[in-house]
Protein backbone atom coordinates (compact mmCIF):
# COMPACT_ATOMS: atom_id res chain seq x y z
CA UNK A 1 0.00 0.00 0.00
CA UNK A 2 1.23 3.76 -0.97
CA UNK A 3 1.50 5.46 2.42
CA UNK A 4 -0.20 8.68 2.57
CA UNK A 5 0.86 11.21 4.92
CA UNK A 6 -2.28 12.21 7.60
CA UNK A 7 -2.66 16.22 8.11
CA UNK A 8 -4.51 17.21 10.50
CA UNK A 9 -6.49 20.33 9.77
CA UNK A 10 -7.81 22.40 12.44
CA UNK A 11 -10.25 25.51 11.72
CA UNK A 12 -13.89 26.95 12.89
CA UNK A 13 -14.50 27.98 9.19
CA UNK A 14 -16.60 25.20 7.70
CA UNK A 15 -15.82 26.25 4.03
CA UNK A 16 -12.23 26.21 4.51
CA UNK A 17 -11.90 22.74 6.26
CA UNK A 18 -14.04 21.29 3.27
CA UNK A 19 -11.95 22.82 0.38
CA UNK A 20 -8.49 21.83 2.18
CA UNK A 21 -10.06 18.07 3.33
CA UNK A 22 -11.15 17.64 -0.08
CA UNK A 23 -7.48 19.15 -2.13
CA UNK A 24 -5.12 17.16 0.40
CA UNK A 25 -7.24 13.76 -0.41
CA UNK A 26 -7.14 14.71 -4.54
CA UNK A 27 -3.35 14.98 -3.47
CA UNK A 28 -2.66 11.54 -1.67
CA UNK A 29 -3.26 12.75 1.95
CA UNK A 30 -5.38 11.26 4.47
CA UNK A 31 -7.50 14.32 6.00
CA UNK A 32 -8.98 14.69 9.65
CA UNK A 33 -10.44 18.09 11.08
CA UNK A 34 -10.96 19.64 14.32
CA UNK A 35 -12.63 22.88 14.31
CA UNK A 36 -10.70 23.71 18.42
CA UNK A 37 -8.21 23.01 20.51
CA UNK A 38 -9.79 20.53 22.19
CA UNK A 39 -10.68 18.39 19.28
CA UNK A 40 -7.37 18.67 18.35
CA UNK A 41 -5.71 17.33 21.40
CA UNK A 42 -8.00 14.53 21.26
CA UNK A 43 -6.49 13.78 17.43
CA UNK A 44 -3.22 13.93 18.28
CA UNK A 45 -3.70 11.65 21.43
CA UNK A 46 -5.92 9.05 19.17
CA UNK A 47 -3.63 8.04 16.26
CA UNK A 48 -0.21 9.14 14.66
CA UNK A 49 -0.88 12.19 12.65
CA UNK A 50 2.36 13.88 10.35
CA UNK A 51 1.71 17.44 10.55
CA UNK A 52 -1.02 20.19 11.93
CA UNK A 53 -2.63 23.18 9.97
CA UNK A 54 -3.50 24.80 12.46
CA UNK A 55 -5.54 28.29 11.84
CA UNK A 56 -4.61 31.59 14.15
CA UNK A 57 -7.91 32.64 15.31
CA UNK A 58 -10.40 29.85 16.71
CA UNK A 59 -13.26 29.70 19.72
CA UNK A 60 -11.79 29.73 23.05
CA UNK A 61 -7.76 29.01 23.15
CA UNK A 62 -6.18 30.38 19.93
CA UNK A 63 -3.78 29.11 17.47
CA UNK A 64 -1.14 30.56 19.05
CA UNK A 65 -1.73 29.34 22.27
CA UNK A 66 -2.20 25.74 21.13
CA UNK A 67 1.05 25.77 19.09
CA UNK A 68 3.54 26.96 22.50
CA UNK A 69 1.28 23.59 23.81
CA UNK A 70 1.71 21.79 21.36
CA UNK A 71 6.13 22.43 20.96
CA UNK A 72 6.15 21.85 24.76
CA UNK A 73 5.11 18.11 23.85
CA UNK A 74 5.63 16.88 20.83
CA UNK A 75 7.74 17.67 17.57
CA UNK A 76 5.07 17.04 15.20
CA UNK A 77 5.15 19.86 12.55
CA UNK A 78 2.89 22.95 12.39
CA UNK A 79 1.43 24.89 9.50
CA UNK A 80 -0.28 28.15 11.02
CA UNK A 81 -3.17 29.76 8.92
CA UNK A 82 -4.00 33.90 9.62
CA UNK A 83 -6.35 36.17 8.29
CA UNK A 84 -3.51 38.79 9.25
CA UNK A 85 -0.58 39.91 6.64
CA UNK A 86 1.60 41.29 9.71
CA UNK A 87 5.32 40.20 9.86
CA UNK A 88 4.57 40.44 13.78
CA UNK A 89 2.18 37.67 13.89
CA UNK A 90 4.77 35.63 11.53
CA UNK A 91 7.92 36.46 14.13
CA UNK A 92 5.13 34.69 17.15
CA UNK A 93 4.46 31.88 15.13
CA UNK A 94 8.33 31.11 14.80
CA UNK A 95 8.98 31.90 17.85
CA UNK A 96 6.45 29.57 19.65
CA UNK A 97 7.61 26.67 17.02
CA UNK A 98 5.57 26.81 14.15
CA UNK A 99 7.92 25.21 11.04
CA UNK A 100 5.60 27.56 8.25
CA UNK A 101 3.12 30.69 8.24
CA UNK A 102 0.53 31.43 5.41
CA UNK A 103 -1.47 34.33 5.50
CA UNK A 104 -5.79 33.99 4.12
CA UNK A 105 -7.05 34.16 1.34
CA UNK A 106 -4.53 31.62 0.26
CA UNK A 107 -4.20 29.39 -3.12
CA UNK A 108 -4.15 25.55 -1.83
CA UNK A 109 -1.47 24.84 -4.30
CA UNK A 110 0.89 26.93 -2.53
CA UNK A 111 -0.05 25.25 1.08
CA UNK A 112 0.51 21.71 -0.52
CA UNK A 113 3.76 22.76 -1.67
CA UNK A 114 4.61 23.79 1.86
CA UNK A 115 3.31 21.04 3.78
CA UNK A 116 5.24 18.52 1.38
CA UNK A 117 8.18 20.75 1.74
CA UNK A 118 7.95 20.12 5.60
CA UNK A 119 7.31 16.65 5.29
CA UNK A 120 10.31 16.06 2.86
CA UNK A 121 12.75 17.68 5.81
CA UNK A 122 11.04 15.28 8.09
CA UNK A 123 11.48 12.34 6.59
CA UNK A 124 14.74 12.18 4.17
CA UNK A 125 16.88 11.15 7.37
CA UNK A 126 14.66 8.15 7.80
CA UNK A 127 15.00 7.26 3.85
CA UNK A 128 18.64 7.76 4.35
CA UNK A 129 18.65 5.18 7.13
CA UNK A 130 16.92 2.80 6.52
CA UNK A 131 19.19 2.81 2.78
CA UNK A 132 22.25 2.48 4.89
CA UNK A 133 21.24 0.78 8.28
CA UNK A 134 22.81 3.33 9.94
CA UNK A 135 21.60 6.33 12.66
CA UNK A 136 23.80 8.95 12.79
CA UNK A 137 24.83 10.74 15.59
CA UNK A 138 26.23 14.04 15.96
CA UNK A 139 28.01 15.17 19.84
CA UNK A 140 28.26 18.63 20.76
CA UNK A 141 28.48 20.59 23.82
CA UNK A 142 26.90 18.10 26.30
CA UNK A 143 24.00 17.15 23.74
CA UNK A 144 23.65 13.86 20.96
CA UNK A 145 22.05 14.82 17.95
CA UNK A 146 20.18 11.74 16.41
CA UNK A 147 19.66 12.60 12.91
CA UNK A 148 17.28 9.31 12.10
CA UNK A 149 15.12 10.11 14.58
CA UNK A 150 15.27 13.87 14.60
CA UNK A 151 15.85 14.41 18.30
CA UNK A 152 18.40 16.58 20.09
CA UNK A 153 19.08 14.57 23.86
CA UNK A 154 20.94 15.78 26.88
CA UNK A 155 23.89 13.73 28.36
CA UNK A 156 21.59 12.03 30.55
CA UNK A 157 19.11 11.23 28.16
CA UNK A 158 16.47 13.82 28.51
CA UNK A 159 14.81 14.93 25.70
CA UNK A 160 14.53 18.27 23.96
CA UNK A 161 11.74 18.73 21.79
CA UNK A 162 12.72 20.63 18.62
CA UNK A 163 10.63 21.69 15.79
CA UNK A 164 10.99 20.56 12.18
CA UNK A 165 12.19 23.77 11.42
CA UNK A 166 14.67 23.98 14.67
CA UNK A 167 15.86 20.23 13.70
CA UNK A 168 16.74 21.62 10.04
CA UNK A 169 18.76 24.78 11.87
CA UNK A 170 20.31 22.92 14.63
CA UNK A 171 21.54 20.12 11.93
CA UNK A 172 22.81 22.83 9.50
CA UNK A 173 24.72 24.07 11.90
CA UNK A 174 25.97 21.24 13.48
CA UNK A 175 27.43 19.95 9.60
CA UNK A 176 29.29 23.42 9.75
CA UNK A 177 30.84 23.97 12.84
CA UNK A 178 32.74 27.01 13.31
CA UNK A 179 32.23 28.88 10.23
CA UNK A 180 30.46 31.62 9.55
CA UNK A 181 27.28 31.06 8.21
CA UNK A 182 25.71 34.18 6.59
CA UNK A 183 21.83 34.28 6.88
CA UNK A 184 21.13 33.81 2.89
CA UNK A 185 23.18 30.06 3.63
CA UNK A 186 21.50 29.14 6.68
CA UNK A 187 17.92 29.50 4.86
CA UNK A 188 19.73 27.65 1.90
CA UNK A 189 20.99 25.14 4.28
CA UNK A 190 18.23 24.42 6.61
CA UNK A 191 15.01 25.14 4.18
CA UNK A 192 16.53 24.81 0.48
CA UNK A 193 16.98 27.41 -1.56
CA UNK A 194 13.28 27.56 -3.15
CA UNK A 195 11.82 28.00 0.37
CA UNK A 196 10.60 30.94 0.61
CA UNK A 197 11.60 32.63 4.28
CA UNK A 198 11.16 36.06 5.14
CA UNK A 199 14.46 37.93 6.50
CA UNK A 200 13.97 37.61 10.23
CA UNK A 201 12.93 34.17 10.57
CA UNK A 202 16.97 32.67 11.12
CA UNK A 203 17.06 35.72 13.87
CA UNK A 204 13.81 34.41 15.63
CA UNK A 205 14.70 30.56 14.74
CA UNK A 206 18.26 30.86 16.37
CA UNK A 207 17.47 32.74 19.77
CA UNK A 208 15.02 29.31 19.72
CA UNK A 209 17.66 27.40 19.53
CA UNK A 210 19.82 29.50 21.88
CA UNK A 211 17.37 29.19 24.86
CA UNK A 212 17.26 25.82 24.20
CA UNK A 213 21.33 25.16 23.81
CA UNK A 214 22.98 27.70 26.55
CA UNK A 215 21.18 26.30 30.02
CA UNK A 216 24.60 26.89 31.34
CA UNK A 217 25.76 30.54 31.68
CA UNK A 218 28.77 29.77 32.97
CA UNK A 219 29.44 28.10 29.63
CA UNK A 220 30.49 29.73 25.91
CA UNK A 221 26.86 30.25 24.05
CA UNK A 222 26.70 27.53 21.65
CA UNK A 223 26.14 29.83 18.29
CA UNK A 224 27.97 33.49 18.22
CA UNK A 225 26.88 36.01 16.49
CA UNK A 226 28.85 37.47 14.51
CA UNK A 227 28.97 41.20 13.75
CA UNK A 228 27.98 41.77 9.47
CA UNK A 229 28.68 38.28 8.96
CA UNK A 230 25.92 36.08 10.80
CA UNK A 231 26.23 33.12 12.80
CA UNK A 232 28.99 30.37 13.67
CA UNK A 233 28.87 27.22 15.72
CA UNK A 234 31.07 27.54 18.04
CA UNK A 235 31.58 23.71 19.58
CA UNK A 236 33.69 20.73 18.31
CA UNK A 237 31.48 18.04 16.38
CA UNK A 238 32.03 14.48 16.46
CA UNK A 239 30.42 12.31 14.60
CA UNK A 240 29.23 8.62 15.66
Amino acid sequence: MTYMPHVLVVDDEEDIRSLLTGFFRRHGHEVSIATDGVTLFEMLNSRPIDLVILDVMLPGEDGFSLCRRLRATSKVPVIMLTAVADHVDRVVGLEIGADDYLVKPFDARELLARVKAVLRRTTQSDVAVASTGTRPMLSFAGWRLDIARRELRSTDNTLMILSSTEFDLLLAFAEHPQRVLSREQLLDLAHGAAHEVYDRSIDVQVARLRRKLDLDEKEPPVIRTVRGGGYMFTPTVRRG
